[in-house]
């Protein structure tokens, strides 16, 4: 193989890894969500259905058919963009989401341009200013910040800055403010709490990747010639330490899939993983399945990303 097609070869593998991994995901969601308990059936009707209702409303659902033959029609229709129905609301799963999946992207979106420059700049400081009092006050911040749950955290920002202070709302109803201040007090608490945990974490991981970078022959050199700290990390450092410090960033915003849930959740945030823990309480099978997917999905899109940044980064590959 020529050199210069050997990157966008391994970048083609990290695709079919993709795809394959999808596949086992829709496979493990869907059967995952078929054994939550109580029949779909008889939570629709309600406790005084008969048994014969019943039967006829799981015969024109399809829930009679074979699972296999359940889960071959789910994933056709997502291929072709076909979400289903939702069983509760009677309305097309994709316009169920639609406008919560706004809301979801527009908090993970806020959060992200809060937290990657933060998080960074206090990793490659961490990082240039090793075993000194400021790299030690941020590793025992971060470390402390990482040793507490999402849900704590979440609670804490209510008690401080809704209940002691009473500079912040308790509940976030996104996108209804009318003022540029209403909407920041609307977004605050629950970007402060996903922030904060997203940042521990790539602060952690950028450190470590840059004093690995830091470490190398060519950076001792740069510094027995003269170089300065700054020129060492910022000039010679950081452009060979993309790789790691883009799965730094990506493994850390994976974070939100899981610690978005709990936030939307605790603020009443009208977002896609409010939407399924809603629907999880009806055992809405259709809705369930496509927001597990969408976070599924958007996991393994950073995933991947980030591999795919790795190997185009690698000067080794390009030569």
């Amino acid at each position: 193989m020529s050199p210069s097609l050997l990157p966008w070869y391994y970048v083609g593998q990290r695709f079919a890894i993709a795809l394959l991994t999808l596949l086992i995901i829709s496979f493990t969601v869907f059967f995952a969500t078929q054994l939550l308990p109580g029949d779909v059936a008889e939570i629709l009707l309600g406790q005084a259905a008969t048994p014969e209702a019943v039967a006829g409303l799981r015969e024109a659902m399809g829930l009679n058919a074979p699972a296999l033959s359940q889960y071959a029609g789910w994933l056709a229709g997502l291929a072709h963009g076909d979400l289903g129905t939702s069983y509760a609301n009677r309305m097309e799963v994709s316009e169920l989401i639609s406008g919560r999946l706004a809301n979801s992207l527009r908090l993970a979106g806020v959060t992200t341009l809060i937290s990657v420059p933060f998080a960074l700049a206090l990793g490659i400081l961490a990082a240039m200013y090793r075993g000194s009092a400021l790299d030690r006050a941020i590793s025992i911040c971060t470390i402390s910040v990482i040793s507490v749950p999402e849900f704590m955290l979440a609670t804490l920002a209510v008690l401080v800055f809704a209940v002691w202070l009473g500079w912040l709302p308790a509940l976030s109803i996104g996108g209804n403010a009318d003022t540029l201040g209403g909407l920041l007090k609307t977004y605050a608490m629950p970007v402060i709490s996903l922030a904060i945990g997203v940042s521990a974490q790539m602060v952690r991981m950028t450190r470590a990747a840059v004093i690995e970078t830091i470490q190398t022959p060519y950076v001792e050199m740069a510094l027995l010639k003269g170089a300065s700290r700054w020129r060492m990390v910022i000039g010679h450092a950081l452009p060979n330490a993309i790789g790691p410090i883009a799965n730094a960033i990506a493994l850390s915003l994976s974070y939100l899939v899981g610690g978005v849930i709990i936030v939307e959740t605790v603020f009443n945030y009208p977002g896609v993983a409010k939407l399924m823990v809603d629907a999880v309480a009806t055992r809405d099978l259709p809705l369930i399945q496509s927001c597990a997917m969408i976070f599924c999905v958007s996991y393994l899109s950073l995933i991947t990303l980030a591999d795919i940044v790795a190997i185009l980064s690698n000067p080794r590959l390009r030569r």
